[in-house]
């Protein structure tokens, strides 16, 4: 009897998984994305082969989202289960970063509890849209380069418009898989730094291709191509077809993830 309840102990504990988050950032110009691919290569199918070599078992990683094909992330979040305890520890990030490529930085690990999900327990998500109007070489390949004098009071104004809105249809990719297209917006604005632009922009979740087909509606405007209340136009539509093109998806950023608690 002993020995029965011994070895269904034994099971038990085999079966218990703990789980990690991973705080990261990457440059997403030679992946196909975060999501796995069947024939291209991902940000999550890369560090889902370096955890499983490092730890010796085979890891499946949840992503606090997609990216699309060459967006960036300067902070992403991404959370697995393990079957053993991890020492965390600065030299533990430094044998993940040491395998992984010089696309990818694991910025550091946490323990979490077994309910953490990524992707649900995020309450806001934060991206940066990155612009120049000079020919530059040094940001060429960081930050859209737009030939055109641009009015970037005139799309701030029309930015501020986005805040009287739920419902992004019209900026969203057609024939996305999704329940609701309301998403709540909390910061839209045009900073410069330095002479870059940079469009920043927050909510509780994001629509697929939603900040792209924003921004390239922001430039149409500020193109003087439409006046400030065309945007209020376009959300009220809910057509992706009266929206502006979805500009290029190497200025893009994911910024900053929020989570009520680890």
């Amino acid at each position: 009897m002993r020995n029965f309840i011994k070895t269904i102990f034994e099971h038990y504990k085999s079966t218990i998984s703990l789980r990690y988050l991973l705080e990261l950032k990457y440059n997403g110009k030679n992946f196909h994305g975060w999501q796995r691919q069947p024939n291209s290569i991902s940000v999550q199918q890369t560090i889902e082969e370096c955890l499983s070599t490092i730890l010796n078992e085979k890891i499946s990683v949840v992503g606090a989202g997609r990216t699309d094909s060459g967006v960036h992330a300067k902070y992403y979040c991404a959370h697995f289960d393990y079957s053993k305890k991890i020492l965390l520890s600065k030299k533990f990030v430094f044998k993940l970063n040491s395998f992984l490529n010089k696309d990818i930085s694991i910025i550091n690990i946490h323990s979490v509890n077994e309910n953490f999900h990524s992707r649900f327990d995020a309450i806001s998500r934060s991206y940066e849209y990155l612009i120049t109007t000079e020919k530059d070489p040094f940001s060429i390949n960081s930050a859209y380069y737009v030939k055109k004098e641009l009015d970037f009071n005139k799309m701030n104004l029309a930015a501020n418009i986005l805040y009287n809105y739920n419902n992004f249809k019209c900026f969203s990719k057609s024939n996305s898989d999704v329940k609701t297209y309301n998403c709540s917006i909390t910061n839209a604005k045009w900073i410069r730094v330095n002479n870059i632009w940079v469009f920043q922009i927050s909510a509780n979740r994001f629509l697929r291709n939603m900040v792209r087909a924003i921004v390239g509606t922001l430039i149409e405007i500020g193109e003087n191509k439409f006046e400030i209340n065309h945007i209020e136009k376009v959300i009220k539509s809910q057509n992706r077809e009266l929206a502006g093109f979805s500009v290029p998806a190497h200025g893009l950023y994911l910024t900053n993830i929020i989570y009520p608690r680890f």
